[in-house]
This record gives structure tokens, C-alpha cells and sequence, in this order.
């Protein structure tokens, strides 16, 4: 067993654990592997061990390293772009990536739509909404959040599937809650005022290597996790 290996186990025990903790079915909480810097070959061995949806945060590293897995006879993956994303290295990811978590302003979104090829399956997008009102964070705040889920609505070529969050470090587990929670709070608001036979919203994106204890409880969807399975970054 690789070190990989063995980190993805502990990290799907962290998971399992928790949602036994908190009533909930392991099945409903996703692992996205954040790879970001990490080379083709580690992807690989994450690979190997069962993992098949990856997240990267640089466009043009992403695009190689989708480029290198396939070329390594790796298919079958599922590909997040989770970073900050400039109206100029739109179409790459419209082309290579298959989901988007950081929407947080339309221009974005209508540029993602228009340049998503019809070949591929509509990309799956989440609006990234800023909790805590950091200001350096990116993201929305809730009232925007709202207006541009209506606004996400009429892109033929994306599906908007939820919200996601990166808060800042919170100092304890039910500081962590408090902070998840108003996100699940924000979603299930959207899904009140979802309209009738539109896509469903039912992505919670948020918990990650150091939090997703408290994520899980406050009902994630999706932990994005990179240190906790290929180790301390460079």
C-alpha cells in the first residue's frame, strides 16, 4: 500500500466516522481529492485506489495534468476547478473541466456557457459565497447569492447545482458548525424559492482537510480535501 493509499483510507474513515456520529449515509457525502501542484503520477496512485474526481485551483496546470492523466490510460475522471477564474482562461475550462465552485459573478458565468462545447455535458457550477465577510476572500454574500442563482437560470449550457464556501480557520468544532450551517441555511432558502421542474439544487461544497468533521455535520455534500491525501504541499 502507498502512502496515498493509505491517506485516502484514513480520510474515508474521517468521513464514514463522522456521518455515523451525525445520522447521516456515507454515500451522501463526496471526496474531492484537491491536487493542486501535485504531480500526474501522484494523481495516478490516487487513481489506483479508487479516487476519480480531482480538483485543481490554476487553469493551465489542470489542463496538463487532465492531458497527462488521460495520456497515463487514467478515464473515467471527474475534474473541479475550484479556483479564482479570470474572464481570460475561461474557455479552458469550459472545454477541460467538468464541474466550476467559484461562480461569483455572472460575466463569469455567461462566458463559461457560451464556450462550452455542445459536444459535452452542461458544466456543473456552484456559487461561491464569502460567510464570514472576509475581505480578502472571494465569494458573494447571501443577498447576492439569491439574485444570481435567478440570474444562472437561463444559461443553457451550465447547471447550477449548489453553494460552496471557504471560510476562514474557525478556532473550534462548533465555531466550524456555525459557520457551515449558515451556508446549508442559505441553501435550503434557494431551494424554497427553486422554481418547479428546474434542475435541483443538491450540492453543499464546503469542509476541508482541517474541518470536515464540521462539515459533514452540517450536512456537506462535497469535502474538498489535498494535504490529508498527498501530503504537505511544496
Amino acid at each position: 500500500m502507498t502512502t496515498i493509499d493509505h491517506r485516502l483510507l484514513q480520510v474515508r474513515a474521517r468521513i464514514a466516522r463522522a456521518c455515523a456520529q451525525h445520522g447521516r449515509d456515507p454515500a451522501g457525502v463526496a471526496l474531492l481529492a484537491v491536487s493542486k501542484t501535485m504531480s500526474p503520477a501522484a494523481v495516478r496512485e490516487a487513481v489506483h485506489a479508487g479516487q476519480r474526481a480531482f480538483g485543481e485551483n490554476y487553469v493551465q496546470e489542470g489542463v496538463d495534468k487532465i492531458a497527462a492523466l488521460r495520456a497515463l490510460g487514467c478515464t473515467g475522471l471527474q475534474w473541479h476547478y475550484i479556483g479564482a477564474l479570470q474572464s481570460n482562461k475561461t474557455r479552458a475550462v469550459a472545454e477541460h473541466f467538468d464541474w466550476v465552485h467559484g461562480i461569483e459573478r455572472l460575466a463569469i458565468a455567461q462566458r463559461l456557457s457560451a464556450q462550452r462545447p455542445p459536444g459535452l455535458a452542461p458544466l456543473q457550477v456552484c456559487i461561491q459565497v464569502n460567510l464570514d465577510g472576509g475581505r480578502n476572500k472571494a465569494g458573494v454574500s447571501a443577498p447576492e447569492a439569491l439574485a444570481l442563482a435567478q440570474q444562472l437560470l437561463g444559461l443553457p449550457r451550465l447547471r447550477l447545482r449548489g453553494l460552496m464556501c471557504i471560510p476562514e480557520p474557525a478556532p473550534d468544532f462548533a465555531a466550524q458548525c456555525a459557520l457551515f450551517g449558515q451556508l446549508r441555511a442559505l441553501l435550503a432558502q434557494l431551494q424554497a424559492a427553486w422554481p418547479p421542474g428546474a434542475a435541483a439544487l443538491d450540492t453543499l461544497s464546503m469542509g476541508m482537510s482541517a474541518d470536515l468533521e464540521a462539515a459533514v455535520a452540517s450536512g456537506s455534500t462535497l469535502v474538498r480535501v489535498g494535504s490529508a491525501i498527498f501530503g504537505p504541499r511544496a
